[in-house]
C-alpha cells in the first residue's frame, strides 16, 4: 500500500462524503436564505419558524436524493473491496 493509493482513497472518501450530503445542505441553506428574507420583510424575527421548514426540506431532499446517494455508496464500497486483493 502506497502512500498515492492512500491519498487517492481518502481523497475520493472526502469526495463521496461531500456529493452525498450536499443535496440535504443546500436544500436547508435555501430555505434558511429565504426564511431570512421573509423575517426581514416583515420584521418577525421567531427563531422557531425556521426550524420546521428547514426539517421538511432536508426530508424531503433525503427521500428524493435517496437512491442515488444508496447507488453512489454502493459503487464506491465495492470499489474498494475490489481493491483489497490489491494490497
Amino acid at each position: 500500500m502506497t502512500a498515492e493509493l492512500v491519498i487517492s482513497l481518502g481523497r475520493e472518501a472526502i469526495m463521496m462524503m461531500l456529493m452525498v450530503s450536499a443535496p440535504m445542505l443546500i436544500s436547508g441553506l435555501l430555505i434558511g436564505l429565504i426564511i431570512s428574507i421573509f423575517q426581514a420583510i416583515t420584521q418577525v424575527h421567531e427563531m422557531t419558524l425556521t426550524f420546521i421548514p428547514k426539517i421538511a426540506a432536508v426530508a424531503i431532499a433525503l427521500l428524493i436524493f435517496l437512491p442515488w446517494i444508496v447507488s453512489m455508496m454502493v459503487s464506491f464500497t465495492s470499489r474498494l473491496y475490489g481493491i483489497i486483493p490489491t494490497l
